[in-house]
């Protein structure tokens, strides 16, 4: 099954912005065993629904260290791993707004 979601926040600008909307294949078996580097969506029982990188997956494979790329992101830093059954799915595509363009001065 697949999902779209609407990104909001910029834990992972300037990749991913606010704004943008992800596709995410909510099927374990269509995107195989998450690895370090993949985008996912889970859920957090004190943040919501959230979009990180896996920076490392944990023996046995069932939690995970998310990150965002800004050094502020609320991330496993600050909320420790997540567990397998909180991710909603990975991010199979980006699809992301237009953006204004700066017209030189």
């Amino acid at each position: 099954m697949l999902k779209v979601l609407k990104v909001s926040g910029n834990s992972l600008s300037p990749t991913y912005q606010e704004g943008d909307f992800v596709m995410v294949s909510t099927v374990p078996l269509l995107f195989g065993a998450l690895k370090r580097g993949d985008i996912v969506v889970f859920r957090h029982e004190v943040y919501g629904t959230m979009i990180k990188i896996v920076e490392a997956v944990a023996p046995g494979g069932e939690e995970f260290s998310v990150v965002g790329t800004r050094p502020d992101s609320v991330d496993s830093r600050r909320f420790g791993l997540i567990s397998r059954q909180d991710v909603v799915g990975k991010v199979i595509w980006h699809i992301k707004k237009p953006r204004l363009k700066q017209s030189p001065k």
